[in-house]
């Protein structure tokens, strides 16, 4: 039969824990925002499907570009920006264990040397002499969470640790994003630079022609030294190229963790193709876009601190106990005769606080506010990312289909007036007129393709870099198979 000192006691204690799994606060609900059916600026685009139903090439490797592959996997590596990130991750997971550890009873020891005198009461006369009381003991102490406000902290916690996450995927998928512009401008530029050199060749050999008539008097000074403006000016536009060759290697190696000083890329004779573009449904950017995912969890991690503010009006109900062996001396003291104990329960309650509760649950509350609006934010810039980079792809693709006949035109009008300035029919200011617009149409041609590369990789960072393959290709290249 139980002790009836112990009776009430175990009734607290049972009547604590059954009234633990009550929580405070609201639960969590995605907060709504309208989701177009379709992007606008796809129409006549074909869906796209995802890829772990078609295939696991991951976006960047849709390029073709072995360089680009090893460079982008040594973001992981040695890019600081991600490192951040990741070290972010890691301490918001040793906040949720912090706040797991809430639910477990703490338990601690501890060991003293009191030495005191005085009277024995505080209506006695009798006056004790100095003695010392050694003690040694184990303490332990437990919080029942009888309103969830431990149970709404981990979830605060998780929610936190699940946008530091997202936050890690999209600072990798950001870097990743401008390594690979990065790389696309700087083969551009490789293909500027070769492009310019056999533009000098043949200016090159232009002037030495007209040098070679003007000493045989068919053509005047004048002729030579427009020649002569031709090919340096050329040959200043090659050189500037390495300013730009320079700086984007430069911001390569930054990305890649390497010393700037010490890397280098060599220079190839192809630039990466342009694949088939990503499209997809507008539903499934709410679930591959890393920055939405890292504002819904931010909404979540605000939404339980509610709960948390709501359990501060509530009184906290601790079970405390401890242990232990007290004496007048060290002599004998851990035996059983001066042993001592001590278990019981307490609640506290703030009973008047100026209204500093009311004013944590109005703070909770705008917090949360602001992580809806934020999320919200987050979603409309993605689709306006998205609708951005489609339109610019699809424009880029017409206009890179007018100037490759605005290319060929300019090629062929160089070609026939080189025939009438060796015929002698023209002067050559007009060779030099021919060969500028031929040499600018060729690079204009190139400044689109590299246009065209940095919105393709802009609408995979804008879909969230998930794995997207097409179930078809774009009108204009329907439109050219047909011819």
């Amino acid at each position: 039969m139980k002790s009836p000192k112990t009776c009430p006691l175990l009734t607290c204690i049972t009547l604590s824990l059954s009234l633990g799994g009550c929580a405070l606060g609201p639960d969590f609900v995605r907060p709504s925002i309208t989701i177009p059916a379709e992007f606008r600026e796809a129409a006549g685009w074909k869906q796209a499907t995802p890829a772990d139903t078609v295939s696991k090439t991951v976006w960047w490797e849709r390029y073709g570009d072995a360089t680009l592959n090893d460079f982008v996997r040594r973001v992981d590596i040695g890019n600081q920006n991600v490192a951040q990130a990741a070290a972010q991750y890691r301490a918001a997971a040793a906040v949720l264990n912090v706040s797991r550890a809430a639910w477990l009873p703490s338990l601690g020891a501890g060991a003293g040397l009191t030495r005191s005198e005085g009277v024995t009461g505080a209506t006695s006369t009798t006056f004790n002499p100095a003695r010392t009381i050694d003690r040694i003991a184990l303490n332990s102490s437990w919080e029942i969470d009888l309103w969830g406000r431990i149970g709404r902290s981990v979830e605060a916690a998780r929610g936190a640790l699940d946008a530091s996450a997202a936050d890690l995927a999209a600072a990798r998928l950001s870097m990743q994003a401008t390594l690979a512009q990065a790389y696309f401008q700087l083969r551009i530029n490789d293909a500027q630079q070769r492009l310019l050199q056999r533009a000098i060749t043949a200016q090159r050999r232009s002037y030495q022609i007209t040098y070679n008539r003007r000493e045989a008097g068919i053509v005047t000074s004048a002729d030579l030294a427009q020649a002569e403006t031709q090919l340096k000016t050329t040959e200043a536009q090659a050189i500037d190229l390495g300013v730009q060759r320079a700086q984007l290697e430069h911001l390569i190696a930054l990305l890649i963790g390497e010393i700037p000083g010490q890397f280098r890329i060599a220079t190839v004779d192809t630039v990466p193709s342009l694949p088939a573009q990503p499209v997809g449904i507008p539903s499934t950017l709410l679930e591959g876009r890393p920055d939405i995912a890292a504002a819904e969890r931010r909404v979540a991690a605000a939404n339980a601190q509610i709960g948390v503010a709501q359990a501060a009006f509530f009184p906290n109900l601790t079970l405390s106990a401890s242990g232990g062996f007290q004496n007048a001396g060290l002599t004998d003291l851990v035996t059983w005769p001066h042993r001592f104990w001590s278990l019981g329960p307490a609640v506290a309650l703030s009973l008047f606080d100026g209204g500093a509760r009311s004013a944590a649950k109005e703070q909770a509350i705008a917090n949360y506010d602001r992580t809806v609006a934020g999320y919200r934010q987050s979603v409309l810039t993605a689709f306006q990312e998205v609708e951005d980079n489609l339109a610019t792809l699809r424009i880029l693709e017409e206009e890179s289909a007018v100037q490759a006949q605005a290319r060929r035109a300019a090629n062929e009008f160089e070609r026939q007036t080189n025939n009438q300035y060796m015929a002698g029919t023209v002067s050559f200011l007009n060779v030099a007129t021919a060969q500028t617009a031929s040499l600018s149409a060729e690079r204009t041609s190139l400044d689109l393709l590299g246009r065209q590369l940095t919105a393709s990789v802009a609408l995979n960072k804008a879909l969230g870099g998930n794995d997207w393959t097409l179930a078809g290709e774009t009108p204009a290249r329907q439109q050219a198979s047909s011819r």
